[in-house]
């Protein structure tokens, strides 16, 4: 099988295609033809060898965990029933999802609803289950007006249209023109945080801020909330956290929090639930992935412009065939089925 395997820690030309040997399934394990693979800001980080929520691989590694496509194999003590169905993955700590196989347990395996693309699958069922989880938690209501940084992105696509379904005005803010008008075409206010009144333009008009970016951007979106508005911070793709004080609650009258991690995995049905969830939305045509798609061969470019923040939506490689230049879905609307 082809894959991409990371021999050393480095810049995104670190990736290489690689022929690796086929895989064979164990007991109870399932392997699938990989058609479709997910790239998630936490690859770029651990591409470089930087310590965060998971331990650095050993090298070398194929990196990814987020795996769509159909099960060619299967393992003593698995129903043969699984044979050529479609499937979603998420490999949880131990990578290999960037290669045309992958192996995993049957506690893993999600089947693909009918009505969603493989890339779709990919887009919900680790980002989705994060979109879920945030809601969850954010309770939004028609009351709301929702400020949401990178609302352009894998996951701010996802939340924003969550809020917009829930009736709140959704404040979508992004870096740059072309997102700018993908999010005004969904239905959003859109600002461009690239430029330097863009906070200026909501007031503190704000009842709920979804803050996944942190640094700079996050601060001024928090003074964006109006009194007795809340925060909830749930990442800093930034490189920094949101910073905030005792004194800044005071000051603002607002509510910030951050507990969304031990929170899914502590509910009732665990995190697996939240992706359940959200591969049924995507079913019912209530969600949409916006898809950014790549070539395997192409993984390098990929990391490259994900991390420039030249790509939208969700960030995927195909291991079938495909374009040499990234394509990338039209998920204006959502698709009723």
């Amino acid at each position: 099988m082809r894959a991409i395997q990371l021999h050393a820690f480095g810049d995104p030309d670190r990736l290489v295609l690689d022929d690796l040997p086929d895989l064979s399934p164990g007991p109870d394990q399932v392997r699938i033809a990989v058609e479709s693979s997910g790239v998630h800001l936490l690859d770029t980080s651990l591409r470089r060898g930087e310590t965060g929520p998971l331990p650095l691989p050993e090298l070398p590694t194929v990196p990814g965990r987020e795996v769509a496509g159909t099960v060619d194999a299967v393992g003593d003590a698995v129903d043969p029933e699984w044979l050529g169905r479609r499937v979603v993955a998420h490999l949880g700590p131990v990578p290999g999802g960037y290669a045309q196989q992958a192996v995993t347990s049957l506690a893993n395996l999600i089947p693909v609803p009918a009505g969603l693309t493989l890339d779709e699958a990919v887009g919900l069922v680790g980002t989705g289950r994060t979109a879920e989880g945030i809601l969850e938690q954010a309770g939004l209501s028609a009351e709301d007006t929702v400020l949401i940084p990178a609302a352009a992105g894998g996951l701010g696509w996802l939340l924003t249209q969550a809020a917009l379904t829930a009736g709140a005005t959704v404040i979508a803010a992004a870096g740059g023109p072309e997102k700018v008008r993908r999010l005004r075409e969904l239905g959003a206010q859109a600002v461009d945080y690239h430029e330097p009144d863009w906070a200026a333009a909501i007031g503190r008009a704000a009842t709920v801020v979804l803050d996944g970016v942190g640094g700079a951007i996050g601060r001024r979106a928090m003074h964006q909330l109006a009194p007795g508005g809340r925060m909830l911070m749930f990442g800093y793709s930034s490189g920094t956290p949101t910073e905030v004080t005792t004194a800044d609650l005071i000051a603002l009258n607002i509510s910030a929090g951050w507990n969304l991690g031990p929170r899914m995995f502590a509910r009732p049905g665990g995190i697996r639930g939240l992706a359940e969830q959200a591969l049924a939305r995507g079913a019912r045509g209530e969600w949409r992935p916006l898809i950014s798609a790549y070539p395997l061969e192409e993984a390098a470019r990929a990391h490259r412009d994900l991390e420039e923040r030249r790509t939208v939506g969700k960030v995927v490689l195909r291991s079938s065939p495909g374009q040499s230049s990234p394509s990338v879905e039209n998920a204006t609307t959502p698709r009723r089925i």
